[in-house]
């Protein structure tokens, strides 16, 4: 009797002990934020020219409205200085982009050179891209792409442009020394003076230097070039 007295109780403490309607439910831990990723742009640049070098390469990933200069338009204050002098600051300063990229140094000739971009987000609708830089030993030339489409790019696409030589139409293209801010000149670079034929940007139509018969002329015949001056490709990296 003892004995079933005690598997009574170890019985029923047992059932009492499995009773579980007092707990509560596991709680699922909260699912992670979504991972915001950024798109990723990587520009590259080549020198064609042999005797020119670039001034420090400026790029802007931008929206379709902005043009940073168009044929047979007046250069801006800040275009003046980059195409005369070769100084990208103000550019830098004064353009509200999404994204942008500057060269540490000159480019010189047959160099090449990658800079990379990365946008706040991955939304690429409507994204252009500009690249603007100086042809240092001259008076106003520079090169560049001017608001170039790149929305469409996926990654790992790439596009590959050339780029042609611009008179800014800001500086007479007298290739005098004192006027030629690069190597064959070392002279002002920036002169706030407009003081060429028409004041627009137009198709630069070379150099002309001392071997063309052109007297105070820093240049030579090696400082003369052919377009394109230089060749751009635009890779989407992420």
């Amino acid at each position: 009797m003892k004995q079933l007295l005690f598997l009574s109780s170890m019985l029923l403490l047992t059932a009492c002990g499995s009773n579980n309607n007092d707990n509560p439910a596991p709680v699922a831990p909260p699912a992670p934020p979504p991972e915001v990723t950024n798109a990723g742009f990587e520009v590259s640049i080549v020198n064609l020219t042999a005797a020119q070098p670039l001034s420090p390469v400026t790029v802007f990933i931008h929206n379709v409205e902005l043009q940073l200069f168009a044929i047979g338009e007046s250069a801006s204050a800040e275009l003046e200085v980059l195409a005369e002098a070769g100084d990208n600051s103000q550019l830098l300063d004064s353009v509200d982009a999404s994204a942008e990229a500057s060269g540490s140094a000159p480019l010189g000739p047959g160099a090449s050179e990658s800079l990379s971009l990365e946008l706040d987000g991955d939304d690429t609708s409507g994204l252009r891209l500009t690249l603007l830089t100086m042809l240092v030993n001259t008076n106003d030339a520079f090169t560049g792409i001017n608001a170039v489409d790149i929305s469409a790019l996926e990654v790992g696409q790439s596009m590959t442009l050339n780029g042609r030589s611009y008179d800014a139409g800001t500086e007479a293209n007298t290739e005098a020394a004192d006027s030629i801010p690069g190597p064959a000149g070392g002279g002002e670079g920036f002169n706030a003076v407009r003081d060429d034929i028409a004041d627009q940007v137009t198709g630069h139509g070379g150099a002309v230097t001392l071997d063309d018969g052109l007297s105070g002329s820093a240049l030579n015949h090696t400082h003369r070039w052919d377009n394109p001056v230089a060749q751009f490709r635009i890779t989407r990296t992420q």
